[in-house]
């Protein structure tokens, strides 16, 4: 089913984002996730393209056989990296073969020893081309991904807000927002994209602290920033695995239940193939918000 009738329904939204693993080990603790998150019912998962665009037939297997063989709605990230509109169009004609209606249209980070993004011959320069693509040519449900702090490599956020409106000008139905970790950044965000005319569900993505220097790590990457308060709690208890642990998930759970209440539409958890955690999270958030009834 396609994402955006999902959230048309007024019911929060629940959704994990996993990515392709390099091992046969990997892929069983993956599944293993995959299975450990169903019985919560989430509305849809996602699976990342890895940097340069390495792991897409991955990427495709496994959107199609979360949704096959466990029943869940599922969306494949598709980036501009390293492929000509031909084999786009092959990876687009996959998914839809397979029967997945959704992708997440991203440009891509440039691969690993590059400073600055290049197009393939043939290819794509930014997301909102990709976007404009897919709209033209196929029925997929389109999401666009969007920044809170502004995107890493954007001067500044007024030039970042253009290049969103010009991405859901292209077809973007839906967006998702890179990690943050104060609410205030998501509510003032929303305000500033509402005040350019744009109507899409903005879905908070979310990522629960659970290894003090790994998440300094993808922040430095991804530009978001740490409230002081928690980063120097996090500091402090930096040796101590299973208690920053307990305060990753209690930031997180405090960040959800305050994003629903005040009306962010879903929220989406980037989980690093485990479930733990966010498992704990969505557990306390459906005493609040149960998943909906079947159908009889």
């Amino acid at each position: 089913m396609r994402i955006r009738e999902l959230l048309a329904t007024g019911r929060p939204s629940f959704s994990f984002e996993f990515f392709p693993p390099k091992t046969a080990q990997g892929q069983v603790q993956l599944l293993d996730a995959v299975l450990a998150l169903r019985e919560l019912k989430p509305t849809y998962v996602s699976v990342t393209y890895g940097a340069g665009g390495g792991t897409r037939d991955l990427t495709v297997d496994l959107v199609s056989r979360i949704k096959r063989d466990h029943g869940i709605e599922t969306m494949a990230h598709l980036t501009c990296v390293g492929s000509s509109r031909d084999e786009l169009s092959a990876i687009l004609d996959r998914l839809s073969t397979a029967g997945i209606e959704n992708v997440l249209a991203l440009r891509g980070d440039p691969p690993r020893g590059q400073t600055h993004f290049t197009p393939a011959p043939g290819g794509f320069s930014y997301a909102s081309d990709l976007t404009s693509f897919i709209r033209a040519a196929y029925r997929f449900c389109v999401a666009g991904a969007c920044y809170p702090e502004k995107h890493v490599e954007c001067p500044t956020m007024e030039q970042d807000l253009v290049h969103l409106k010009r991405k859901v000008d292209a077809g973007a139905e839906f967006l998702i927002t890179q990690l943050f970790f104060d609410n205030q950044k998501y509510f003032n965000f929303v305000a500033e994209v509402r005040a350019m005319g744009i109507a899409a569900p903005i879905i908070p993505g979310i990522m629960p602290i659970t290894n003090v220097d790994q998440i300094e790590r993808f922040t430095r990457m991804c530009g978001a920033t740490i409230p002081e308060p928690l980063l120097s709690e996090l500091d402090r208890l930096r040796d101590r695995p299973d208690a920053v642990l307990s305060l990753g998930v209690a930031h997180a759970t405090a960040q959800c239940l305050e994003l629903l209440q005040k009306g962010a539409p879903g929220i989406h958890f980037y989980t690093l193939n485990k479930s733990a955690a966010t498992r704990t999270i969505l557990t306390a958030l459906r005493t609040v918000w149960p998943p909906a009834r079947q159908p009889a």
